[in-house]
Formats: C-alpha cells, sequence, structure tokens
C-alpha cells in the first residue's frame, strides 16, 4: 500500500471515528503497539507504560471531535499526547530529565501541529529513496532487514540511505533554526 493510500484509509477511520466514537476501536488497534513502545522506553516499569498508554487513548478519544486532519500520520498526534503526558508527569515526580538525540527521535516530532506540518515538508524534500527508508524504518517500525528486502536494496546501502536522510534532516532542522 503506498503512502498516501494508506493515509486515505487512516483519514477515512479519523472520520468514521469523529462520527462515531465506537469506531475508534480500530485505529486503537492500528496504533496501540507504537504507542505503547513509545511510551515503554521512556518510563521505568511496566505498569506505568500500561497506564500512560491507556491515558494516551482516553484523552484521544475525548479530543477526536477536535481532532483536524492536517497531513502527518494520526499517529504523530497520537504520540504528542504521549509527549505531553510524559512531560507532566516528570514534572509532577521533580525529575528533568535532559533527552540525548543520537539519531532524530522522529516520534517526538509530533509534539505540535507546526512542527509535524515543517516535518512533512523536509520529509516531502528528501530524495524519493531516502524518504522510503525513513517513513519504513519510523514510521513503520521496520527494521534495516526488512526494508532491505522490501527494496532490493543490501542491509548496508539502506543503512548509508538512513544515516544520509537524518543528516540532511538535522541540516534543515539547524537551517531553519538560525
Amino acid at each position: 500500500m503506498k503512502a498516501t493510500e494508506h493515509d486515505t484509509a487512516e483519514r477515512r477511520l479519523v472520520e468514521a471515528a469523529q462520527r462515531d466514537p465506537r469506531c475508534f476501536a480500530e485505529l486503537y488497534e492500528a496504533n496501540f503497539d507504537r504507542v505503547y513502545a513509545f511510551v515503554a522506553r521512556r518510563v521505568p516499569s511496566r505498569e506505568e507504560a500500561e497506564d500512560v498508554t491507556a491515558e494516551v487513548f482516553h484523552q484521544a478519544l475525548s479530543g477526536l471531535a477536535g481532532f483536524e486532519w492536517q497531513g502527518p500520520p494520526f499517529i504523530a498526534w497520537l504520540l504528542g499526547i504521549a509527549s505531553n503526558l510524559l512531560a507532566r508527569r516528570w514534572k509532577r515526580a521533580g525529575n528533568q530529565l535532559e533527552i540525548l538525540i543520537d539519531d532524530i527521535e522522529l516520534e517526538a516530532v509530533a509534539v505540535d501541529a507546526d512542527r509535524q506540518t515543517l516535518f512533512a515538508q523536509l520529509l516531502d524534500q528528501l530524495p524519493e529513496d531516502q524518504r522510503r527508508v525513513i517513513e519504513r524504518r519510523f514510521f513503520a517500525q521496520r527494521s534495516i532487514r526488512e526494508i532491505a528486502h522490501d527494496m532490493g536494496r543490501s542491509e548496508g546501502a539502506i543503512k548509508q540511505l538512513q544515516f544520509r536522510a537524518l543528516e540532511t534532516l538535522r541540516a534543515q532542522v539547524r537551517n531553519r533554526h538560525e
């Protein structure tokens, strides 16, 4: 399925859930694993990851009527909710966590609509192969091996494409902030 076909199907699911909250179950099923993985990497226990993930979907369902489709995947909105919940938990706990970025943490770009729009624009500017690698690696959560198989390339070639794409994105972000 092409990215645009996926976006269209996802948009239809979101719109159906906005009309009938019972349809939210499909969005939940489609996004649960990624939200849980995102949260679990940032909290100390499984129980806390489960609690935060449940709260993410509770808030998403509560706020779904006000959600406006702006192009980035629905998961970006969910991860933005997760990021805000985690930030509030850390603040309440008195922890000031510094997040070190070795790679661009693409999922964290979901913090607000401006960043989502900016990221979508930057991603669109990448060469086709680099964009496909980034989409599959970070949005579809595919392994290097899976991407190499799908694209008919070696794992080394995929790693190189990913490296070049991340370097390009880093440079573009730096240039916009200067």
